[in-house]
């Protein structure tokens, strides 16, 4: 099965019966999150512009207040902008972190319906798996901040976000497939010795991911579709 024709399985199968039930798990949850974020970063700014102004009204006394009140609008309004790339960078981690709490369920339904004659894969040990989804979400969300400030070159930080994803996100899904067979080590070395094959299987799941809606459904798709993939290369290998 080529990359191509496992994307297009995945998305069928993401909204299959089969999977619809934690589909929508997934997609709550990952909703809830993100509104956690939201109210956070919203308190956090809100509270920076209040404190800025009363700093600024007693420096003044007062003198300059009207000018204060327009710049605390302006800073409100920015803030807001703000919030909304703030966003978009953390709906890959935030789906990262959901996935990681998902892949056993999903990956399970899949290998009995699609492989039903391969030994089966095995869910990793709690402090293992809880470790995988800490470490999950801790890399994509410190490198798309760190991405963040390439927003301000016209054009640039589209392309960084989007290269960026494809490579975290293809190796951490791919891992997370793998390891349901293998040892992390031994997942992270097949991730390299295939690295060329995993960067395009990540393009399709940044391309989700980079779709508002849409991208809430990122982290079956992704599972169900690295699924494919390492069973995929697993056979191009000769292992089952």
């Amino acid at each position: 099965m080529n990359l191509i024709d496992a994307a297009f399985r995945a998305l069928r199968q993401t909204l299959s019966p089969a999977l619809r039930g934690v589909l929508w798990k997934s997609i709550g949850l990952a909703v809830g999150l993100l509104v956690v974020g939201g109210v956070l970063l919203q308190r956090g700014l809100v509270w920076f512009a209040d404190r800025g102004a009363d700093q600024l009204l007693a420096a003044t006394g007062g003198d300059y207040s009207g000018a204060i009140g327009i710049a605390e609008s302006v800073v409100a309004i920015m803030a807001g902008l703000g919030l909304f790339v703030a966003f978009m960078f953390l709906v890959p981690s935030v789906t990262a972190l959901v996935a990681s709490l998902f892949t056993d369920d999903v990956a399970e339904i899949v290998e009995r319906r699609d492989y039903p004659h391969h030994p089966p894969g095995r869910a990793l040990p709690v402090w293992i798996a809880i470790w995988e989804a800490v470490k999950f979400f801790g890399v994509v969300l410190l490198v798309n901040v760190a991405a963040l400030p390439t927003l301000l070159i016209a054009g640039i930080g589209v392309a960084v976000f989007f290269l960026v994803n494809t490579h975290l996100l293809g190796r951490e899904y791919f891992e997370m497939a793998a390891m349901r067979f293998r040892s992390p080590e031994e997942a992270r070395a097949m991730r390299r010795a295939h690295a060329g094959r995993v960067f395009a299987a990540g393009l399709p799941i940044a391309a989700l991911v980079s779709v508002p809606i849409l991208n809430l459904i990122t982290p079956i798709f992704a599972t169900v579709y690295m699924v494919h993939v390492h069973k995929t290369l697993s056979a191009e290998r000769g292992e089952t």
